[in-house]
């Protein structure tokens, strides 16, 4: 149950992640403490002994993990077990032998469990450390209160939190010689503000290192660039709190002699730079490292990943520089997609480039890049080129204006050379291959648009239909999961098919919209009169959708008995009678219309994995539920449809009637006329291509869960829908009778899937440098703000503050901004309600900004007098990428 700290047989089950990561710096000659591991084993003979694991998992099984008064109470009386319990005689005696061997010295007592410092979460400040620890009784109360520190509030909520099983995590100990530092404190092999994974940031105080991370001063930091090899910034804080070693054990807080001195030589910082790299190398993704400089060299204390840092696609380097757009900014889908899910987008993108006279497949296609479970499409190629680099953030002012502001940023990266490119013949003859039987298409239609959506729409219609054909089993097939495969390659043709048949529809009347924008504004000054135009436009298949829904709702209002059944019934259980075919008569056969035209359909439905409303309609039972309160018919679906489209006709006679009062009025009048026509009638149309995919996808997805059923049956799967959480090159295996632990590696993919659903923020851009640019509330150029601190986790966010001195007082409303002088584990229940984070003192290092980074809360630390300038109840934003705090009257 011990293990030496270089030992080859440490592993994360025996030696938790802190006890592995040493171990495996140890082996690699880095310098680390000597010392000894107590592992996993020992605490599970402690908790058997005493008969403590059933008593803890009933205590910690029905707590809130977002209620931090019922996590402290829990963890306060589980760690009172522990105290009150006695560590069996062999263990004792193994300790204490391994304590004799490193000659009695002062030691450090550290937890290692076996759910921390992890590559995807890294649990940081969730266990406890003891430092200067001296003497055997001290030894055994330390190592006892590590066990029990598996149990504090914090790591309870964050297991929670992160879908963690209380009764699959253990904990390790290490113990390890005190040293005694002069200088101390944190490295990252990337920039955690930014991610630019050239720049190493290291933070430095005099004395121990609790009094950084602990956020009790502010420390000198540096940032360097590791490749040239040079000190970017120096920043020397004021240190005026220095830790140290007590004679006779524990630590104490003394007044700094050196504050204003700079703690690290800059020979120093680049050598530590230097071994940061090292240590980078041997995992293979940047590191967040705790140091400590003695007796003239430094020693390692402690290496984890960097889990705030969002990751960047595999194989894709730094040089040349690459720009990459989420597909959620495109799609509105944060959550992480299924691996077919991921392939069907795959494929679809790979038809689309057939219409660029691009022939791809889905595995070659370099357009769409993988990282985090999610898609990224690269922009690199159309940033080069100049009329590239002007049209990408125009369109990107309409589709997601907080990302224009980067693209001026980035017209001064070299590395990128943005707009720099030529445009070859090629490239013009694919976009000519592309936009020429558009356009043709497009005049074609605003010809004569009356009557052209409906018949857009049934041609789709029509289109669907020969897929449900072709999806019925044919004789032959060698296996239903071999047809069906085949049935999922047609999506490559669904781009073919919609762009030039459906988009070009749309097209035809969004188009004119932009024209009528610029005529509204250019006759009023706004362009609200363009907009009011486009309200309750016709042939939108989701406004119909919503509109059947109230139809639907309004049958069940009318039959007084499922009226009342959805009155007194909840929503999950309204969804399991339907499913079941229980619900009221008149009920059961309104919705199973409403489904079966848009049953396919569902949240994240561009996820082929993702369930649909004819799987799981709860959310489709709670909408006829809120729809049933509507007691005011002015406010119906249908009432403000029929009051939109009068809106929208009357906007246009108010331009006509502006457009009239100006020079060649009549030809602007009838050009207004002309526009609006187009738009009432196509511009509707721009669901339609999505609809037509959703509804393919819809078909494949039916024919893949009856496939599922067979290989649950068989026992080759564990769930229906395993098969989404394979790759197409897999299921092909499958199909061919190839022999796998399919379970396993599905059972490893839910598990990703399941951690990533977890990540708090999603860039909006990402660089193949690693930097990332999340949208926010920024500073308007010219306007000062009120305060100004230190940025430490990126983001904005406007809210009102709850001013805390102590966290154990404390219980914030969910969405207030936490102010406080600073934090340390302790505070760590807080952080799950609130929405943003100031501190008075602290850095980037500091256990509050690590945490605040790791949970997606913007953060800002060193705003000197925080908690008097700013009151609980005042509404302020607060931007955590420039340290900017505005209060609310500004």
């Amino acid at each position: 149950m011990i293990l030496p700290i270089n030992s080859p047989y440490a592993t994360l089950e025996n030696a938790g992640g802190k006890g592995t990561n040493l171990s495996k710096l140890s082996r690699a000659g880095l310098p680390i403490p000597d010392g000894f591991i107590i592992t996993t084993d020992a605490y599970h003979n402690f908790i058997a002994e005493n008969d403590l694991m059933g008593k803890i998992l009933d205590r910690v099984s029905t707590i809130p993990s977002r209620n931090p008064s019922a996590l402290e109470d829990a963890a306060r009386e589980i760690r009172s077990w522990f105290t009150n319990a006695t560590i069996p005689l062999y263990l004792t005696s193994q300790v204490l032998d391994a304590y004799k061997m490193l000659g009695g010295t002062p030691v450090a007592v550290r937890s290692s469990a076996t759910a921390e410092d992890l590559p995807d979460l890294s649990f940081a400040g969730q266990q406890d450390t003891f430092l200067n620890v001296i003497g055997k009784e001290s030894l055994l109360t330390a190592v006892v209160d590590c066990w029990s520190s598996l149990w504090t509030a914090r790591a309870i909520g964050y297991r929670a939190r992160n879908g963690i099983s209380h009764d699959e995590v253990s904990i390790a100990v290490l113990i390890q010689k005190m040293v005694p530092a002069e200088v101390s404190g944190i490295m990252f092999n990337a920039n955690p503000l930014t991610g630019l994974r050239s720049e190493t940031v290291i933070d430095a105080a005099f004395g121990l290192g609790e009094a950084l991370v602990g956020g009790h001063v502010e420390p000198d930091h540096y940032v360097v660039d590791i490749v040239k090899q040079e000190i970017l910034t120096k920043k020397i804080g004021t240190k005026e709190i220095t830790i140290l070693g007590k004679p006779g054990g524990g630590v104490q807080r003394t007044k700094s002699a050196s504050a204003q001195a700079q703690a690290l030589s800059d020979e120093h910082i680049l050598k530590l730079a230097r071994l940061g790299d090292r240590i980078e190398a041997i995992y293979g993704f940047p590191q967040d490292i705790e140091w400590a400089w003695a007796d003239g060299e430094f020693q390692l204390l402690q290496a984890r990943p960097i889990t705030s840092l969002y990751p960047v696609p595999e194989s894709m380097g730094s040089d040349p520089l690459r720009v990459m757009l989420s597909f959620a900014t495109i799609q509105g889908i944060l959550e992480p997609i299924t691996p077919l899910g991921q392939d069907a987008i795959r494929l679809i993108f790979a038809g689309g480039a057939s219409l660029f006279d691009v022939q791809v497949t889905h595995e070659t296609l370099g357009l769409i890049k993988i990282s985090g479970q999610r898609l990224w499409v690269d922009i690199t190629a159309g940033l080069h080129h100049p009329l590239g680099a002007r049209a990408i953030p125009r369109f990107f002012s309409v589709v997601d204006p907080t990302t224009v502001p980067v693209f001026v940023k980035l017209k001064d990266e070299p590395n990128l050379g943005m707009g720099k490119g030529r445009i070859r013949l090629s490239t013009i003859r694919k976009l000519a291959f592309f936009a020429l039987p558009m356009i043709r298409n497009i005049l074609r239609i605003t010809r004569s648009p009356e009557g052209k959506a409906e018949q857009i729409q049934q041609n789709s219609q029509e289109k669907i239909a020969e897929l449900r054909v072709k999806s019925e089993l044919s004789q032959g097939d060698r296996s239903t999961l071999t047809h069906w495969v085949r049935v999922f390659r047609e999506l490559y043709d669904a781009f073919p098919y919609a762009v030039p048949n459906i988009f070009s529809g749309a097209g035809a009347g969004l188009i004119p919209f932009f024209l009528l924008n610029r005529l509204a504004n250019h006759l009023t000054g706004s362009t609200d009169l363009a907009l009011t135009i486009t309200r309750s436009l016709p042939h939108n298949v989701t406004l119909e959708m919503d509109l059947l829904l109230w139809e639907t709702a309004c049958a069940i209002r009318s039959d007084v008995e499922a009226y009342q059944h959805f009155q007194s019934s909840s929503a999950e259980q309204l969804s399991a009678e339907y499913l079941e075919g229980k619900l009221p008569e008149s009920a059961q056969k309104v919705i199973a219309r409403f489904l079966g035209k848009y049953g396919m359909r569902g949240i994240g439905e561009i996820d082929i994995g993702r369930p649909r409303w004819r799987e799981d309609p709860q959310e489709i039972m709670q909408t006829i539920q809120s729809y049933l309160q509507i007691k005011d018919c002015s406010q119906t679906p249908d009432a403000i449809f029929k009051r939109g489209e009068k809106a929208a006709e009357a906007a246009i006679l108010e331009l006509e009637a502006a457009a009239q009062k100006t020079f060649a009025g009549k030809l602007k009048s009838r050009i207004i006329r002309g526009t609006a026509r187009l738009v009432r009638n196509l511009a509707g149309l721009r669901e339609s291509p999505k609809f037509h995919i959703i509804q393919m996808m819809g078909i494949i997805r039916q024919g893949f869960l009856e496939c599922g059923k067979d290989l649950v049956s068989k026992e080759i799967f564990a769930q229906v829908d395993d098969l989404f959480f394979l790759y197409l090159t897999e299921l092909d295996a499958l199909a061919r009778g190839e022999q796998r632990n399919w379970k396993a590696i599905i059972a490893d993919r839910r598990e990703i899937y399941a951690r990533e659903m977890f990540r708090a923020r999603i860039p909006h851009l990402l660089l193949s440098d690693g930097r990332v640019f999340y949208a926010g509330i920024t500073s308007t150029d010219g306007v000062k703000s009120d305060l100004q601190g230190h940025p430490v986790s990126p983001g904005a966010v406007e809210g009102v503050v709850r001013v805390v001195l102590d966290p154990h007082d404390a219980q914030l409303t969910p969405g207030e901004i936490l102010v406080c002088p600073a934090t340390d584990p302790a505070w760590t229940p807080l952080f799950l309600a609130a929405s943003g984070l100031i501190m008075e003192t602290g850095g980037m290092m500091t256990h509050g900004a690590i945490v605040a980074r790791e949970y997606g809360i913007p953060a800002v630390v060193g705003v000197d007098r925080a908690t008097t300038l700013l009151c609980t109840g005042q509404r302020i934003r607060l931007d955590g990428s420039t340290g900017e705090i505005f209060f609310g009257n500004n």
